[in-house]
């Protein structure tokens, strides 16, 4: 009802160069509801948070607040107006303290009451249950804790809208679950909660409405209980789903007289993981398995060399190698896409055509720069292979949707033509439809004789696409699984015992 709501918002337009990022959009959000904004990569859903925010100035449209209309000029009037927000990416300083990171810019007094902030902060801290203590430098926190410390940031408990755009993506099922209570506190009290995210079960676990975008304009907004999984889905695709049961994952031939691809033995680096032995065979998927800290991204880093090698020996194809650097992982015909998207994958400020060239340019030298000629060619080409969405290859990748910044990254390694890829995450915060075409994509690679580990949270996904799975915990390889016994319930098992 129109008299319940807190927000609302009436024929919001919002363009950039080249495209139409919301096109005569509304929306209303009511009082004590958590109200789920869904659609695909580049439906507008953080477009419009950056509209209510102030972040981005409306091209046209009505904007209310409590009935008053409203047009805040920067985040920090929507702030003081009773709005947090917490965006897809962790926007926080590293170099600071937890306590530093929670409440910056928020004091009106220009001297910092230091032991008042750092109690306040514990405080905030021990009722979110969130590990870390408030005279921490940030750097020091897991991506985990760092997006719970941002999700803090943003909690005021005075607050009258709450925006969590993606807030449950570096999080792992016990982390989810304390966020969802929060949101439950909050909304008892009356505040009003927009809620985006890619994953299906945790719209119906926690939200009352739901609203759907869809390349800019407004689906229809639905309650949730009403609205079945499948129906969402398609209204998100504007099309019927292709059932992901259909996907088929490639089974590699297992003859134990073939020569792995990549062999290494006592593995280990200086990011903790235990020293551990791992192969993979031409044209298989194989995933690290585990909770989140467990060690599965930190195995993979040590594969390519991400951090810093402190023993182990490789071989590719039989033969003896050195990877200390990643350099010489990319050499070896070894690619990587990593899990923090932002930090360790985009170049935000170049182009997405340099963004695309970047890894085939290094491992060819920068003294020796393609062509402009080469470089567009390059970028056509995988652009067109991937459906990467963006208004052209000049465009900055920072101005792109996340799902399709990350096709940017895969096409950067594709360009490489790796005979072995690394995937962790790939498909963290980014649409279902999207979701599916990487998972078939990562097959197709697989028939066509490329090997691939992917990891994911996501336990069903890695069951749809990998033949084989090296289960994790406490940074060391407890088990592996294959055939038969490949099943999620088989999977918790091992993570539960810590043995097959």
């Amino acid at each position: 009802m129109l008299s319940e709501s807190i927000l609302n918002m009436e024929g919001i337009c919002k363009s950039f160069p080249g495209v139409k990022a919301l096109d005569n959009v509304d929306f209303a959000l009511r009082k004590g509801e958590i109200h789920a904004l869904m659609g695909e990569n580049g439906a507008g859903k953080s477009t419009l948070i950056k509209v209510i925010t102030g972040v981005y100035e409306k091209d046209a449209g009505r904007i209310a607040l409590n009935g008053k209309p409203i047009h805040f000029k920067s985040p920090q009037e929507a702030q003081n107006a009773g709005i947090g927000t917490v965006y897809q990416e962790i926007m926080l300083c590293p170099n600071l303290t937890v306590a530093e990171n929670m409440f910056i810019g928020r004091g009106r007094n220009p001297f910092v009451q230091w032991k008042q902030m750092n109690e306040k902060a514990a405080q905030l801290l021990d009722s979110l249950g969130i590990p870390a203590s408030p005279t921490q430098e940030l750097t020091s926190c897991s991506l985990a804790v760092q997006q719970m410390i941002a999700i803090a940031r943003a909690v005021d408990m005075d607050c009258k809208i709450l925006l969590l755009d993606e807030p449950t993506s570096s999080l792992d099922e016990d982390e989810v679950n304390k966020l969802f209570e929060l949101m439950r506190e909050l909304k008892a009290r009356g505040v009003g909660i927009i809620f985006i995210t890619h994953f299906l079960d945790q719209v119906y676990k926690i939200s009352d409405r739901i609203t759907v975008l869809r390349n800019g304009t407004l689906v229809g907004e639905y309650e949730t209980s009403a609205l079945p999984q499948i129906e969402l889905i398609s209204k998100m695709m504007g099309k019927a789903l292709d059932d992901v049961t259909k996907i088929r994952k490639h089974e590699p031939l297992t003859s134990d007289s073939r020569v792995p691809v990549f062999e290494g033995k006592a593995l280990s680096s200086a990011a903790g993981v235990k020293p551990f032995d791992f192969t993979i065979q031409k044209g298989e998927v194989n995933g690290f398995a585990g909770l989140l800290g467990s060690g599965r991204s930190e195995s993979a880093r040590a594969i390519f060399a991400a951090d810093k090698v402190t023993g182990g020996e490789v071989k590719m194809n039989g033969k003896s190698v050195k990877i200390k650097t990643p350099l010489h992982a990319m050499k070896q015909g070894i690619g990587y896409l990593p899990e923090d998207r932002k930090g360790d994958g985009i170049i935000a400020e170049l182009s997405v055509r340099d963004n695309i060239i970047l890894a085939l340019q290094v491992m060819k030298g920068f003294f020796r720069p393609f062509s402009r000629k080469q470089a567009e060619e390059f970028a056509d080409e995988y652009i067109k292979k991937l459906k990467i969405k963006t208004p052209s290859i000049n465009t900055p990748i920072k101005s792109l949707s996340g799902g399709n910044q990350q096709k940017v990254i895969l096409a950067r390694w594709l360009l490489t033509h790796p005979e072995y890829l690394i995937l962790d995450e790939p498909t963290r915060g980014i649409d279902v439809g999207t979701k599916v075409e990487i998972q078939k994509l990562v097959l197709a690679l697989a028939e066509d004789g490329m090997s691939l580990t992917f990891i994911s949270s996501e336990i069903d996904e890695m069951l749809r696409t990998c033949s084989r799975l090296i289960v994790m915990k406490d940074r060391e390889i407890v088990g592996e699984l294959r055939g038969m016994n490949l099943t999620e319930h088989d999977v918790m098992h091992v993570i539960a015992e810590g043995r097959v």
